[in-house]
């Protein structure tokens, strides 16, 4: 193990130029927006988000016509209700109509015996 070595202050001030200009050099050397392997990289990511937003397009088409339907679906089934229950009032007043008939002509063959 190497011992410590203690560095004066210009020393260390140096280390950090060198530091500095070392990670400029690495900055520059990165391609700039003209570069060709920029610009395709740029287009596949438009590419990629362009799909994705045509996913989620077509996920919320899917889900809106899943609604659509189970609303269609709920109506139906209360048109229904509405039709079952309505030809339940006709009976119930068919049959109370029949019995009052009923009840009238009992009354009326009681009227004719006095």
């Amino acid at each position: 193990m190497r011992p410590y070595k203690e560095e004066n202050f210009s020393a260390r001030l140096e280390k950090a130029a060198k530091a500095k200009k070392a990670a400029l050099d690495r900055f520059r050397a990165q391609p700039g927006p003209q570069d060709p392997a920029t610009i395709e990289r740029q287009a596949a990511r438009q590419a990629i988000s362009h799909a994705r937003e045509a996913r989620l397009a077509e996920r919320k088409a899917a889900r809106d016509a899943e609604e659509a339907r189970q609303a269609a679906e709920r109506v139906t089934r209360a048109a229904e209700q509405v039709e079952r229950e309505a030809e339940l009032a006709a009976e119930a007043s068919a049959l109370e109509a029949k019995q009052k008939a009923a009840r009238d002509a009992r009354y009326a063959a009681r009227k004719a015996r006095k």
